[in-house]
C-alpha cells in the first residue's frame, strides 16, 4: 500500500511560500546567472504543482495531475537546465565537474550528455521526494528549513574565495548571492510552519512540495553538491526510495505469488512508522531530528577532506 499524499482537502499554501521567498530574493538579493536559474527553477516546479492543486480543489478531481506528469515535467525542465549550463557555463570550473564529499583531491566528471540527465534525474528526484515528504503536519515544511539552511552555508562558502581556498572547494564568484535566497526558502517554510503544525490549519499542496524540492536540487547543481544534497536531505531520499521499493516489491510478488505482498506496513515510509503506533507528532519530531544530524554529516564532509 503506497500513500502519496496527504488525507483531506488540499491547498495551495504553498503559493504563499513561493511568492514571499520570491519577493524577498528579488529584493535583497544580487542578480546574476545562479540566482536567476535557480529562482526560474522555482517558479517552474511550483507551476506544475499548481496545475495539480488546481485540478483537485477548483474542478474537483481528487487524483489531480496524471502521477506520470509530475515526473515528467520537472525531468524535462532539468534536460533543459543541464544543456543549458552545458552550452552556456556560468563559472569557470566546467558545469559536469561536481564535488565528491570527503575528498578534496577528487571531482567527479561526467560525460556532457550523461550530465545532461544527470540534472535532470536532480531536479525531478528533488522535486518528487520532498512532493512524497509532504504526508504529515510539518514534516515537509521543517525538513525543508533545515536543508536551505544548510545550503546557505554552503553557498556563502563557495562564494568567497577565502572559505572555499580554505576547505578546497570550488570557487564560484557569484554563487554567494543564492545564501540570500535559500535563507528566504528557510524563512517562508518556517512562517508556514507556524500554520502547518499539527493539527495544521493549511497545507502546502504540490505548489510548494514541487516548488521547493526543485529549488534546492537546482541550487545542489549550481553549486555543484549534488552528492552533498544527498546527505542533507536524507530523509527525502528515504522516502523516496521507501515508495520505489514498496512498489516494486509489490509488483514483484504479484508476478511471482500470484498476489502482491507489502515490503512495508504503508509507503512513504513516514506512514510506516505510524501504522507500528506513533503519534504523528513523535514521527514527525523525530524526522526533524534526522534530518539536522543529516546536515550536521554534510557539514563536517566540509571540513574531512
Amino acid at each position: 500500500q503506497t500513500h502519496l499524499s496527504k488525507a483531506g482537502t488540499p491547498t495551495m499554501g504553498g503559493a504563499l511560500i513561493v511568492m514571499s521567498a520570491g519577493v524577498s530574493t528579488l529584493v535583497w538579493a544580487g542578480f546574476n546567472s545562479y540566482t536567476v536559474l535557480a529562482l526560474l527553477t522555482f517558479v517552474a516546479m511550483g507551476a506544475i504543482g499548481f496545475l495539480d492543486d488546481y485540478l483537485k480543489v477548483v474542478q474537483g478531481r481528487t487524483a489531480g495531475l496524471v502521477a506520470r506528469y509530475k515526473l515528467f515535467g520537472p525531468l524535462m525542465f532539468g534536460f533543459a537546465l543541464g544543456l543549458f549550463l552545458l552550452l552556456r557555463p556560468i563559472s569557470s570550473v566546467a558545469p559536469n565537474h561536481t564535488m565528491v564529499p570527503f575528498f578534496s583531491d577528487i571531482a567527479l566528471v561526467f560525460h556532457p550528455w550523461v550530465y545532461v540527465l544527470f540534472v535532470g534525474f536532480i531536479v525531478s528526484g528533488s522535486a518528487n521526494a520532498v512532493n512524497l515528504t509532504d504526508g504529515l503536519d510539518g514534516l515537509a515544511a521543517g525538513l525543508m528549513a533545515i536543508a536551505a539552511s544548510a545550503f546557505a552555508v554552503f553557498a556563502y562558502l563557495l562564494g568567497n574565495i577565502e572559505t572555499s581556498g580554505y576547505l578546497l572547494l570550488f570557487y564560484l564568484p557569484g554563487a554567494g548571492e543564492l545564501t540570500v535566497l535559500a535563507l528566504a526558502v528557510a524563512g517562508g517554510c518556517l512562517g508556514f510552519l507556524w500554520y502547518n503544525t499539527h493539527p495544521a490549519e493549511v497545507f502546502m499542496g504540490d505548489t510548494g512540495s514541487l516548488a521547493l524540492g526543485g529549488v534546492i536540487g537546482a541550487m545542489a547543481i549550481l553549486l555543484k553538491a549534488e552528492f552533498l544534497l544527498a546527505i542533507v536531505g536524507g530523509v527525502f531520499v528515504v522516502e523516496a526510495v521507501s515508495v520505489i521499493l514498496q512498489v516494486g516489491h509489490f509488483r514483484y510478488t504479484a508476478r511471482k505469488y500470484g498476489s502482491g505482498r507489502r515490503l512495508f506496513r504503508m509507503a512513504p515510509i513516514h506512514h510506516h512508522f505510524e501504522q507500528l503506533g506513533w503519534p504523528e507528532s513523535k514521527v514527525v519530531t523525530r524526522f526533524w531530528i534526522l534530518g539536522i544530524l543529516c546536515a550536521m554529516v554534510a557539514f563536517s564532509a566540509l571540513k574531512i577532506r
